[in-house]
């Protein structure tokens, strides 16, 4: 199973755990605002651990450890807003083929 489907499970589980056992839970229980303020810390972090990166050097652990908490905590974003990842990943595979200049003027009509 690949892990977007093993996370996904996971997240949609944790919506009914318990918050003092679940860090996942708990960030349901805090609401939506508290989960973007999540999303928005770890963005600032990636740009940051980039900003360090050196191209051609390798597997930045850094960056890619930041780069892989916003994306889990984008998943948690998406799950608790009951949209799924999936839909996420057919949108890019929609894109595949097509100029992202073009792509984004069809987006604004």
């Amino acid at each position: 199973m690949p892990i977007i489907e093993q996370l996904t499970e996971i997240l949609e589980s944790r919506r009914t755990a318990d918050p003092e056992q679940s860090y996942v839970a708990s960030l349901y229980a805090s609401g939506l605002n508290r989960i973007l303020e999540k999303v928005g810390e770890e963005a600032t972090e990636v740009m940051l651990a980039a900003k360090d990166a050196t191209p051609g050097k390798g597997k930045d652990e850094p960056l890619v450890n930041e780069v892989a908490d916003l994306w889990f905590h984008t998943l948690v974003m998406l799950i608790h807003l009951e949209q799924k990842p999936e839909w996420v990943l057919e949108a890019l595979a929609d894109r595949f083929g097509t100029s992202g200049h073009v792509e984004k003027r069809g987006r604004s009509q």
